[in-house]
């Protein structure tokens, strides 16, 4: 008899969670898709970001069903040190941390309530060493090609446990993993592929640049293995004095979930892997200002479309607001006074000056006028 209703529990808990749908945080740990080159030698940036997404939108392949449990909301702040070690090769240290992930059940009327499942706390840590591999720029053009390869280290929870059944007679506790969706990592390491190339037209302030990564998954230790993550970004810059308009179009491929040898994850874990991965592509208009060498910007991010495979929660709109600020550690070699031009970096970085205001082309720090 308590085996009996223990297996009843499991099954209430499966059909309010909908862990079936979901492939959570089988995609990039990288917020926002940013796009990054290299940093100048002898520079730092610190930047950070908070994207907050909510969803209560579900789908069959492209199509909208009905919903599988009533929404899911997350607040995710992603921090980032780099540094320029030389002026072709800078090195990044950046890091995930949830505020909150929750997924809130459908209300149950005879209960009087939604059963809700939620975590929090650090996601994953990504060693982003870039190098580049092409540079030219000068006062009508710049062109550059990055390429970088990543290491992903999970350092969060993969595992947790939600309560789904108390024995009434032994007071005994059931517990069952949740749903991959509300855990901060998938608990593997991964490798990630980059490449970003830009041209830009200093006289024109404008820049136009596209990124391309792909994210190798490894298995985590429940014998899970997501879907491998492909995506190739397109991005339009124009500057208008210090306020800055990005317009990016992205499109994203997420694969299947894969189970170990011997593992059937709908019997342990309730993940049907029929039910996971998705295409999708995304518009994202971002609006930034700067100030020296701080920069404010913020963006939302907005479906355009979206394959999913089997039935999964399907995206809104998301946001995403954060900051940047770069400074030199030390004295940048390869900057020296330029003489003949009115405006100048402050760091006097060689080709970065112009006769007219903007930003270095080096450097990215406001010019001054000399």
């Amino acid at each position: 008899m308590r085996a009996f209703f223990f297996l009843l529990a499991l099954i209430a808990a499966a059909q309010v969670r909908g862990q079936g749908c979901c492939s959570g945080g089988s995609g990039s740990p990288i917020t926002g898709g940013a796009s990054q080159g290299v940093l100048p030698a002898g520079q730092m940036e610190l930047a950070s970001s908070l994207q907050y997404l909510r969803s209560d939108r579900f789908k069959v392949q492209d199509r909208d069903t009905a919903q599988l449990f009533d929404h899911f909301k997350s607040n995710y702040i992603y921090s980032r040190l780099g540094y320029g070690i030389t002026k072709n090769f800078t090195l990044s240290v950046e890091m995930g941390y949830y505020l909150n992930k929750t997924q809130v059940g459908l209300y149950d009327s005879v209960l009087l309530r939604s059963d809700v499942i939620e975590s929090s706390g650090i996601a994953d840590l990504i060693i982003f060493p870039r190098y580049n591999v092409f540079t030219r720029s000068d006062s009508s053009r710049q062109v550059e090609l990055t390429l970088g390869l990543g290491y992903k280290i999970p350092l969060g929870k993969y595992k947790d446990s939600t309560l789904v059944y108390t024995d009434p007679n032994s007071g005994q506790q059931y517990y069952t993993i949740s749903p991959p969706i509300v855990q901060p990592t998938t608990g593997s390491q991964d490798l990630i592929a980059y490449a970003f190339f830009l041209r830009g037209f200093p006289k024109h302030k404008l820049k136009l640049f596209s990124s391309l990564m792909y994210i190798r998954k490894g298995w985590n230790p429940l014998g899970e293995k997501f879907g491998d993550y492909g995506a190739l970004s397109l991005f339009g810059s124009r500057s208008f004095g210090s306020l800055g308009l990005t317009l990016q179009l992205r499109a994203e491929q997420t694969g299947k979930m894969k189970a170990a040898e011997n593992m059937d994850l709908q019997a342990f874990y309730n993940v049907d892997t029929a039910s996971t991965g998705s295409k999708r592509i995304s518009f994202s208009p971002q609006l930034s200002f700067s100030r020296n060498a701080l920069t404010i910007f913020a963006l939302t991010e907005v479906p355009v479309y979206e394959y999913v495979n089997g039935a999964q929660i399907a995206t809104r709109t998301q946001y995403v607001f954060g900051l940047s600020y770069r400074f030199f550690s030390k004295k940048n070699p390869d900057c020296d006074p330029v003489p003949g031009e009115a405006w100048q970096c402050p760091m006097k970085c060689p080709g970065g000056g112009s006769d007219g205001p903007g930003k270095c082309k080096v450097c990215g720090m406001d010019l001054l006028q000399q």
